[in-house]
């Protein structure tokens, strides 16, 4: 090992044992106890509200309130899977599998498809967040598409906030198709929670309200909560530097690098369930959500420092940064015809 990959490698050392002394990496169950019981409370209230209402279009702005509620589930589930709630893994995976079941979502599939991301962010070949049939993020990609898949990777940023709507339905559907691949772990608890969220969801729906209104509700909760998610992922690696084999970068450098961090304050922070601070998250995903921000401090001096760039922007900006990639390795689709 050079004299250069040993003090690259002693950087992310050095940065752990200053967050570890400022008591960043303890637990923070109090804050969760009370986010929880919150969310429970607002969701629960929610569906009281719903049978209250009965069967009336006004029903459509608590599907809007359900796509809210749904994401704010899901960044419970997201930091379960982190282990930020409980020291231990099965408790946290209690609380992951009940948030699934709350969401329709599939807690193992998320975590086996999350895992990869954070081992290699913005990997062209190992991330599977930028390996998507209905979008592009290297210009290589674009060589490999086809058809119907190629005329959308030509017109992505505009086709990008369309696509959102269908999210909803993206992650309900890979839910269910993970659960029939080889080895996936739990898949009975998985199905039983999968078929009580559908059959209760659908259930409470047409009992309340009527067919057409049923199925309105039902395409206005599950397209916005899609976008919710989207917005919610989305500015935190797109428009940020792709990594490909043989990269040199130590493990700090490689999430620091291909990270962004949006600002905002605490409407943000609540907006995006502490995923703005993606750069800390992603060096310290055990973190409890509360201490990113007060970790963000540290970092950003600590890269300062260090020479390392820290990607930081607005909320708007972030979807500007992600919206100008898209365009641009979409760019040589739309100049020239594919080869004959």
């Amino acid at each position: 090992m050079t004299s250069t990959q040993t003090r690259q490698g002693s950087d992310f050392a050095e940065l752990s044992k200053l967050v570890k002394d400022a008591g960043l990496l303890d637990r923070r169950r109090k804050y969760y106890a009370l986010k929880i019981s919150l969310n429970l409370l607002a969701f629960a209230g929610g569906w009281v509200a719903f049978a209250h209402l009965g069967d009336s279009w006004w029903q459509l702005f608590l599907a809007a309130f359900f796509a809210m509620m749904f994401t704010q589930l899901s960044f419970i589930g997201h930091d379960a899977g982190h282990k930020q709630i409980f020291r231990g893994r099965k408790a946290n995976d209690v609380t992951g599998f009940v948030h699934g079941g709350l969401t329709g979502l599939s807690y193992g599939w998320w975590i086996g498809t999350h895992t990869r991301h954070h081992a290699n962010p913005n990997h062209e070949d190992e991330d599977p967040d930028v390996n998507l049939a209905a979008l592009i993020f290297t210009k290589a990609q674009g060589t490999e598409r086809r058809g119907f898949l190629r005329w959308m990777a030509k017109y992505q940023a505009f086709l990008f906030f369309p696509l959102l709507l269908l999210e909803g339905l993206n992650l309900h559907v890979s839910s269910v198709t993970a659960m029939f691949q080889r080895g996936f772990k739990r898949r009975k608890l998985e199905a039983a929670l999968m078929l009580a969220h559908v059959a209760a969801y659908l259930t409470a729906v047409f009992v309340v309200l009527s067919p057409g209104v049923g199925f309105v509700f039902i395409a206005v909760h599950q397209c916005l909560w899609g976008v919710y998610m989207g917005c919610s992922f989305a500015p935190n690696h797109k428009g940020m530097p792709t990594l490909s084999a043989g990269h040199t970068l130590d493990f700090l450098r490689k999430q620091v690098l291909t990270s962004r961090n949006v600002r905002g304050g605490p409407v943000v922070d609540f907006a995006l369930g502490g995923l703005n601070y993606q750069i800390e998250h992603h060096l310290f995903p055990s973190m409890a959500r509360p201490n990113l921000k007060h970790a963000q401090v540290i970092v950003r001096e600590f890269c300062a420092k260090h020479g390392i760039d820290y990607a930081q922007c607005g909320w708007a900006a972030s979807y500007g940064y992600v919206l100008r990639h898209l365009h641009e390795v979409g760019a040589p689709l739309r100049a020239r015809p594919v080869a004959a």
